[in-house]
């Protein structure tokens, strides 16, 4: 290999996983990109066009494929990306540049056909350009998209809005997005006091988030403070007050006057705003727009979180900490991630990487796993960190404080395989880039219908700019590698604060026995808005008013402000997309928290566990799987004390003597979700907007439990039904017996032979060679499946699926592993598919079954383990040697 400064080997084990090993760290990342490239370049090369808005490019001529390039031009992820390159670290830098000559040293000279026979399958309709080099920004613009799959709630906040114009109550629509659960559930940090303060023996910690600070960014020339004393000048000096909560404005809820009555009276102040048609028209053109990219990382809906926890010493058989962690994201073939593992020969300054675990193909480093000191897992933080503005637009200029501004404005030409390139006009405000403009239509959308008190400007229309902290320029590629050879709670936590881009929850443990978590991300302080007369909360949760300044972005929190804590009394740290802390230090974060139910579970669980032996690497695959409905154990004892008829009653038997699991050959969980789905629909399809559809997720548990101690709210009534009007009990009997007869037709008559793995299924499609459109033969070459599936949505082992749609699964555990900090190569881990993404390998599908079942594999890290396990081995050695 020309480059290498000495020899370097690849060692895998009988699943192909590829253990690299070189004397300086430039050629361990070196062979990772050529390693990468030869196992997965194709999904290597369709992520850069994704990133790039070059879809088109591949797939040619395709309205989704266009939208989706118009999106990612009109972002600007790959600009974002280059500025990332310019003011990463000189180490980073030099590392990205090793394993993009890695890459490059793999494809040269490789025909298309030779690469991929994807490329092949693709050309049979369109002739595709020449493979270019790979560089080091385009392993940098994957990050953004990370980011954008993980970016929170944008969906609830365009919801919010075009509910309203249904709905028109703006206290209505607050009931489908309930406050989290404090009294009920745990927060991650449970009671912590401020910074480095003692609440226990042994426990160190900061609740966070309460502090917001004005200005800039690190990329803007200042420096940061130190992760463990909080000293240092931060770039962003001046200290805000937390946002005001402006949901005191909202009109409250009309009782109903009548049972024929089926609307409440409007909420004034926010429905005036939103429900315009200008307004209305936008929001419409910029959420079809958003919807467009593929989930190349997992979809924002319902299932995009993760569990991850770590216990200490004091509970476990080994007297160490473990810990856990499964990503939930999108399913695809190959999976998302990528095993390896990174070893200098001898450690040292110059080359300090010892370290296994989980990265993307296209990125050097590891970004899930354990180094030889520390090991480490992530799950979606979800902070609020993307707002929409809701601009007036005249041409080429919007409105702010009463002044005419101009757009910013650039032109991008997309080219087409096999058509003519298409030329856009990126536009964008102070507040970001006019998401609406991606489609076509919205030049005509909103011409009328300003917000009240205003004159009808007919040549002025609404459009919608989306701020999003990820379009600065960001430090994640340095928080990576610096998180690969962290070697304690401190400099674990200098490495991660600067993880801005996706903010993560990050737990940690060491084989010193120290347990800790800390929450990274650049995330906004958002105006109080107009306090005199407010339209709409300034908070985030509801699209912004662009030309008012008070709603714009203040600054964001500090880091040292970020929640953090070590070594908690309770003896164990579960990170699964709950809230942070209690609802005083967590309003800078984000309103729209998961609500807590996978979490409960795990610390249930956890508590039982302990309460019968100390607690093993066993105990915590068994949590990892397990399929226990929560909302099971609210709604079915109310289920069955409805009465029904004789034939639906032969299905509702089913539930009396149901633990509540979900495994695949579970009769009783097959009728129960057919149930929780036509529930969900009989009490809300009638109201919400297309688009905004009950998913069946943690969210809607929650809306379900506080409806069901009101049996006569407005919500139980059928809008589709003129001469009834529905309560909750009426609603339970109509999807009990809506239920029976959907699974009569798709499952038989005979109740006791239903299976929820016959509805629940998952099917491994890989990008752009996935979908109906695909002929047969080549579906069967790269896909995989349908595979029967346990468990569901919001139940810790997520295989999750959307009740609005059909039982499918959407996302699912992407990965699984388990560290034993005693013992390192007594750790466990599986991946979703397998580490090749060439159809024909025998490596490509070789961990579904283990997936699937809740197996898992020996994970060997030392070098002695490591070659125990050898299958084959790759030798490098320097061109000319």
């Amino acid at each position: 290999m020309a480059g290498l400064a000495g020899p370097a080997s690849v060692i895998r084990d009988d699943r192909g996983v590829p253990q690299i090993y070189a004397d300086n760290a430039t050629d361990l990342f070196r062979v990772q990109g050529y390693v990468n490239a030869q196992d997965r370049f194709f999904e290597m090369d369709v992520r850069r066009h994704v990133t790039a808005g070059r879809l088109s490019e591949l797939v040619g001529s395709n309205d989704d494929a266009l939208t989706a390039d118009k999106l990612v031009r009109t972002l600007g992820w790959r600009e974002v990306a280059t500025k990332e390159y310019e003011q990463a670290s000189e180490s980073t830098r030099s590392y990205l540049e090793a394993y993009a000559a890695g890459v490059n040293t793999y494809i040269k000279g490789r025909s298309k056909s030779e690469l991929s026979v994807s490329y092949s399958v693709l050309e049979r309709k369109n002739k595709l350009g020449d493979i270019e080099p790979w560089t080091p920004v385009d392993s940098l613009a994957w990050l953004k998209a990370m980011a954008w799959d993980l970016r929170s709630n944008y969906d609830e906040e365009l919801n919010r809005a075009s509910a309203i114009n249904v709905v028109r109550n703006a206290d209505r629509i607050a009931q489908l997005f309930p406050e989290y659960p404090y009294d009920e559930h745990a927060t991650i940090i449970d009671g912590q006091a401020a910074a480095g303060n003692q609440t226990g023996s042994g426990t160190k910690g900061n609740a966070g988030g309460n502090n917001g600070n004005a200005g800039g960014s690190k990329a803007d020339g200042g420096t940061e403070g130190d992760a463990k004393t909080g000293t240092g000048t931060d770039a962003n000096t001046s200290d805000s007050t937390s946002t005001e909560d402006a949901s005191a404005s909202l009109v409250p809820t009309a009782t109903k006057t009548t049972q024929t009555t089926k609307t409440s009276t409007t909420a004034e102040n926010v429905a005036d705003v939103y429900s315009s048609q200008a307004a209305q028209d936008a929001l419409t053109s910029a959420n079809k727009a958003l919807q467009s990219l593929p989930d190349v990382v997992g979809s924002s809906s319902e299932g995009n979180g993760s569990n991850s926890w770590v216990v200490a010493g004091d509970l476990t058989e080994t007297g160490l900490p473990l810990l856990a962690n499964d990503p939930h994201l999108g399913v695809s073939m190959p999976g998302v991630w990528s095993q390896v593992g990174l070893h200098c020969n001898t450690v040292s300054a110059d080359c300090p990487f010892d370290v296994s675990g989980y990265s993307f193909a296209g990125l050097p480093g590891v970004v899930i796993g354990h180094n030889a000191r520390i090991s480490w897992g992530l799950t979606n933080l979800a902070p609020d960190v993307t707002d929409f503005f809701l601009e007036k637009v005249t041409g080429d200029t919007y409105q702010q404080d009463g002044k005419t501004l101009q757009l910013t404005t650039r032109d991008e030409t997309i080219k087409v395989a096999g058509g003519d390139p298409v030329t856009i006009k990126v536009r964008s405000t102070k507040h970001g880039p006019l998401v609406s403009d991606v489609l076509s239509d919205v030049a005509e959308a909103g011409k009328t219908s300003p917000v009240p008190g205003e004159k009808v400007l007919r040549s002025t229309s609404y459009g919608v700019a989306l701020n999003w902290s990820a379009l600065t320029p960001g430090t994640a590629m340095d928080a990576i590698l610096e998180l690969d050879v962290a070697e304690d709670f401190p400099s674990f936590r200098r490495a991660v604060t600067k993880l801005d881009a996706p903010a993560q929850n990050v737990i940690y443990a060491d084989v010193d026995g120290n347990i800790g978590y800390q929450a990274p991300g650049r995330i906004p302080v958002r105006g109080t808005g107009d306090t005199q007369n407010q339209k709409v909360p300034a908070d985030g949760t509801w699209p912004q008013i662009g030309w008012d300044s008070r709603y714009d972005w203040t600054g964001y929190v500090k880091k040292r402000d970020l929640p953090w804590v070590e070594n908690p009394q309770s003896g164990y740290i579960i990170a699964a997309n709950q809230a942070v802390t209690g609802p005083d230090g967590t309003a800078q974060i984000t309103s729209d928290w998961d609500y807590g139910y996978r979490s409960e579970r795990i610390k249930d669980l956890l508590d039982k566990a302990h309460a019968e032996h100390p607690i093993t690497v066993d105990d915590m695959r068994e949590i990892q799987n397990d399929t226990y409905n929560p909302i099971a154990e609210m709604l079915v004892p109310m289920l069955l004390e409805q009465k029904t008829d004789d034939f639906t009653q032969s299905a509702v038997d089913l539930l009396k003597d149901w633990d509540f699991t979900q495994p695949t050959d579970s009769a009783a969980a097959a009728y129960f979700n057919t149930v929780w789905a036509k529930l969900l629909d009989l009490t809300f399809s009638d109201e919400l907007p297309e688009g905004f559809k009950p998913d069946g997720g943690d969210r809607w548990f929650e809306v379900v439990r506080e409806l069901m101690k009101q049996p006569r709210d407005e919500w139980w009534d059928d809008g589709r039904t003129d001469d009834v009007v529905e309560t909750r009990d009426e609603v339970l009997r109509r999807a009990m017996t809506s239920a029976r007869l959907e699974l009569t037709q798709r499952l038989g008559k005979d109740p006791s032979k239903w299976r929820w793995g016959k509805l629940h299924r998952v099917t491994l499609e890989q990008t752009p060679l996935g979908g109906d459109d695909v002929p047969d033969l080549v579906s069967k070459l790269f896909n995989k499946g349908p595979y029967e599936a346990p468990g569901g949505s919001s139940i810790v082992n997520a295989f999750s699926w959307d009740a609005s749609g059909d039982f499918s699964v959407t996302a699912a555990p992407s990965m699984r592993m388990i560290v034993d900090l005693s013992n390192l190569d007594n750790s466990r881990w599986v991946n979703q598919t397998g580490v090749s993404g060439h159809p024909w390998d025998k490596h490509y599908d070789d961990q579904v079954s283990a997936w699937l079942k809740g197996e898992d594999f020996a994970w060997p890290f030392t070098a002695d383990a490591v070659k125990a396990a050898k299958d084959e081995e790759q030798t490098f050695k320097p061109e000319g040697s």
